[in-house]
């Protein structure tokens, strides 16, 4: 017998939800604590979250900055990042970081798009260092 994954019981609640019958939050619950999985129930929803938003077209960004970003920037954010995810909307999350000098870094899902003065200047020192 196989094990069934987080990711796996997710989608499975994904699909049930979509009925939107009064009882199928309570069955979902009765559900996992038949299962004992009540002690992952953490990790299932931020699975279903994830889920659910791809559905939506929703995509969820964590901005580091060392301050905070102008509106302009962010609509120019929102656009690209819609353009390059074909998504319909897109959540910040923006993150004050202090130990930042300068530039921003974009994370989404797996994705890391570092964009920091820090991080500039070490792929300069590559190119010299190739170079010499």
């Amino acid at each position: 017998m196989t094990a069934i994954t987080n990711n796996q019981i997710a989608q499975a609640i994904s699909l049930f939800l979509r009925e939107e019958k009064p009882e199928t939050v309570k069955s979902i619950i009765n559900f996992l604590v038949r299962k004992r999985l009540i002690s992952q129930s953490k990790d299932i929803l931020e699975k279903l979250e994830k889920i659910i938003n791809f559905n939506k077209r929703v995509v969820k960004v964590k901005v580091s900055s060392s301050k905070k970003i102008n509106e302009e920037l962010k609509k120019d954010l929102e656009h690209f990042l819609k353009k390059r995810y074909e998504a319909r909307e897109i959540v910040f999350n923006e993150h004050l970081d202090e130990k930042l000098l300068g530039g921003f870094k974009i994370e989404i899902n797996d994705e890391v798009i570092d964009l920091t003065i820090k991080n500039k200047i070490r792929k300069l020192q590559e190119h010299l260092i190739k170079g010499v």
